[in-house]
Order: C-alpha cells, then sequence, then structure tokens
C-alpha cells in the first residue's frame, strides 16, 4: 500500500511508542541522496527499574554500540527520519514494514504474527560455541578480549544455525543406523568442501568433539594459502591429529570417501562439485548451503509458456533460475538414493544466501515420478543441470 512519507512515518511512531506489545524495530538500508549516521538501528523494549525503556544498538561499521532511551515521539520521529529507507516494527501479534523508495514514497506492508515480548535488559544469548574459543580467536571471529567482532556476527550466527542444523540431523542418522555410531577408533569422517578460511571446518570439529562426538575433518580448498594458514592454526590449537586441510580441487580432490560432506556458499558449479563428490564418496549425510547460480540461468535461453510471463522480468528470471538449479539437485539426490529436504537455514536479514540442501542416503529407490518429472523439468526448459553431467550415467538411470 502506497502513502505519503509523512503518513507511514507517522504509523510507524505510534507502533513504536506502544511498548505495552512492541517486540522489535529494525532500521536499515539508505534513502537516494541521504546518509545515515549508523548502518544499521536496532530498537527492542527493556525493562529497567520497573519502567519500559527502548534499548538502541547501532552499529557504524566497526563496533556496536547499545543505549537506552525514553519512549518519547521527538527521539523516535528523529531516528525515523535518520535517512533509513527499511523499517521493520514487530509487535506481538502483527509486524509493518515501510519500504521508501527513491522517489521519497512510501510503501507499507502488513502481516500477522505471534510473537512474544521479551524485555530482560540483558538478555542472555543460548549459544553453541563460547566467543572466546581459542579457534574463533585464531580465525579471526573473536578479539583478543573474547568477544565477536562485529564485522564477523554474521559469519558467527551462520556457523552457529549450521550446527543447530548438523547435530539433530547427524544423532537421528546415527539413531537410525544410516550412518556408524562413532567411537574414537572409528570416528566419523567429515569432509568440507571449499572450506575457505574454514570457519565452519574448525566449528564442527571443536563443537562436536566437545559434545563427545569422535570426527575426523578435513577441509578442502585450492588454495594453497588457505591450506597453509588452516594447518598452521590447527598446529597452534594442537588438533593436528584429527583435522587438516588440503590444497585441491573438489572435483580432483584425493579425498576418496568420507561419512558426512558439508559445503557452504561453494559459488555456482563448485556446489555441484561438492554434491558430485559426496555421492561418488558415499556420504551419508549432506549439509549443502549454495551460492550464485549461474550455470541453469545462462542456460535459460527459451522459457516454455506460459513462464514467459514470469521471465521477462530479469530479476524474476534469475530467481526463478535459482529455484530451478537447487530443485533439480534435490532432485537428483532423491533419484540416487537419498531423503532430501531443502530448508531455511539463517534469516535472510544475515545473508541472502540461506537456503540448505539437507540429504540423507537411505538407498530407497527413487519413484519413477522422481526421474520423470526431472526430464519433463530439463526438456521443456531446455537445460542440463552441471550436475548431471558430473555423475556417471548408472546415477541418474
Amino acid at each position: 500500500m502506497a502513502v505519503s512519507l509523512e503518513v507511514a512515518l507517522e504509523k510507524a511512531c505510534a507502533q513504536i511508542l506502544d511498548t505495552s506489545v512492541l517486540v522489535r524495530v529494525v532500521l536499515s538500508g539508505r534513502r537516494k541522496s541521504m546518509e545515515t549516521e549508523f548502518e544499521r538501528v536496532d530498537i527492542r523494549p527493556v525493562l529497567i527499574k520497573g519502567q519500559v525503556k527502548l534499548q538502541l544498538s547501532h552499529n557504524d561499521g566497526r563496533a556496536t554500540t547499545v543505549k537506552n532511551i525514553e519512549p518519547e515521539s521527538d527521539s523516535i520521529s528523529a531516528l525515523l527520519n535518520g535517512g533509513y529507507s527499511n523499517i521493520l516494527v514487530e509487535q506481538t501479534e502483527s509486524s509493518m514494514t515501510i519500504r521508501i523508495t527513491k522517489s521519497g514514497e512510501a510503501h507499507i506492508g502488513y502481516e500477522k504474527k505471534s510473537l512474544k515480548q521479551e524485555l530482560t535488559h540483558d538478555k542472555k544469548k543460548n549459544r553453541l560455541l563460547d566467543p572466546s574459543d581459542p579457534f574463533l580467536l585464531e580465525v579471526g571471529i573473536s578479539d583478543h578480549k573474547g568477544s565477536i567482532k562485529p564485522s564477523k556476527q554474521d559469519k558467527y550466527l551462520q556457523v552457529e544455525e549450521f550446527l543447530r542444523l548438523l547435530v539433530p540431523t547427524l544423532k537421528n542418522a546415527i539413531e537410525a543406523g544410516q550412518i556408524h555410531s562413532p567411537v574414537e577408533e572409528n570416528p566419523l569422517s567429515i569432509v568440507d568442501l571449499g572450506c575457505g578460511h574454514a570457519y565452519l571446518t574448525f566449528a564442527a570439529h571443536q563443537y562436536l568433539r566437545s559434545i563427545g562426538i569422535p570426527v575426523e575433518v578435513t577441509g578442502i580448498d585450492i588454495r594453497t594459502s588457505s591450506r597453509d594458514r588452516n594447518n598452521e592454526i590447527a598446529k597452534k590449537l594442537g588438533i593436528t591429529s584429527t583435522i587438516n586441510f588440503r590444497a585441491e580441487e573438489i572435483a580432483t580432490t584425493t579425498k576418496q570417501s568420507t561419512d558426512i560432506a558439508i559445503a557452504l556458499h561453494a559459488c555456482d558449479t563448485a556446489t555441484d562439485d561438492a554434491i558430485a563428490w559426496a555421492v561418488k564418496a558415499d556420504a551419508k549425510l549432506l549439509l549443502i548451503a549454495p551460492c550464485c547460480h549461474h550455470d541453469i540461468q545462462s542456460q535459460m535461453q527459451v522459457s516454455p509458456e506460459p513462464w514467459t510471463g514470469i521471465t521477462k522480468f530479469g530479476l524474476m528470471k534469475e530467481r526463478l533460475g535459482d529455484l530451478l538449479t537447487d530443485t533439480l539437485r534435490a532432485q537428483i539426490l532423491r533419484i540416487v538414493g537419498y531423503r532430501v529436504e531443502i530448508i531455511e537455514f539463517i534469516g535472510g536479514e544475515h545473508t541472502p544466501r540461506n537456503l540448505m540442501i539437507r540429504a540423507v542416503k537411505t538407498n530407497a529407490p527413487p519413484d519413477s515420478i522422481d526421474l520423470t518429472r526431472y526430464r519433463e523439468i530439463c526438456d521443456q526448459w531446455g537445460i542440463t543441470p552441471a550436475l548431471e553431467s558430473k555423475l556417471p550415467a548408472p546415477f541418474i538411470g
């Protein structure tokens, strides 16, 4: 719904000042020809000495500052007029979003929700990884004081959420007999494909071992600089007997087998290399978070009807290409004997690449309809997924 900017900001101010139901506020983005004092402002109500205040958290790109203010219209209006182009106001039973266009017009959206108000001043974070853990310091996520660096907050949350998905999925697979029960003499093998700076590699190793799950972890990345850096960190941490790094291409790595394959944001067809290697290595569990999707998008030269109604818009065609790519990846995994889910592993405010393919090897034969649907999609769009070409013919029939 398009309204004048003045009306939109008045509505936002009124909702923020209703602290009896306010849950949180987020100000982000920058309006055309305006400068914002902070990259982002988060606001939530807190109870201090029996009175409700508004707690502001803002980041200038280097550090996060928190302060408490009175819930007054002048202060809130000043914030709302501070040049931000996106405003989110969440209440216990609804949320309101305001998007301010380049022309200065405001578009308001409403959504029904059921949220809980949290008024605790020092909100306790339920963290899997202690920010003071030596490995977080070594990989550059934490500073020397044992605090997460502001610039690494999103990376830290991505890693934590990845672990929150890995652990229950792994335990369920072990209980179902799909993965062997690990012991020190026969630990689980984990391979991180395209590990880069190895945030996730070290996190999986350290956390799983801390909860009593014996693992041996291998990180694979084409860059020798990454291998040398990460092996040096492992040496400093004294864990070289159970974690190692190799400078190899995913498709031609000398590592031949694993129990668990993980890949976080391997670019474009590198994700297909990771999935193909995992299938051929008989991995029992795959956790794959894809990144950019150029291959299928470049093949979408002619759209079947009635899809031209969508693909005539470049942005929509791009997003449809993303969906086709990961749908076909999931379908191939189903065909070769995996139970597959496609899920969101972290909120979009932390990374736009927040989709995950989670696959558990069951060896169940595919339904004939799975292969038929796969072929129909490929034929209709005139596309050949990179993953298909990376697997020998017997894998996909």
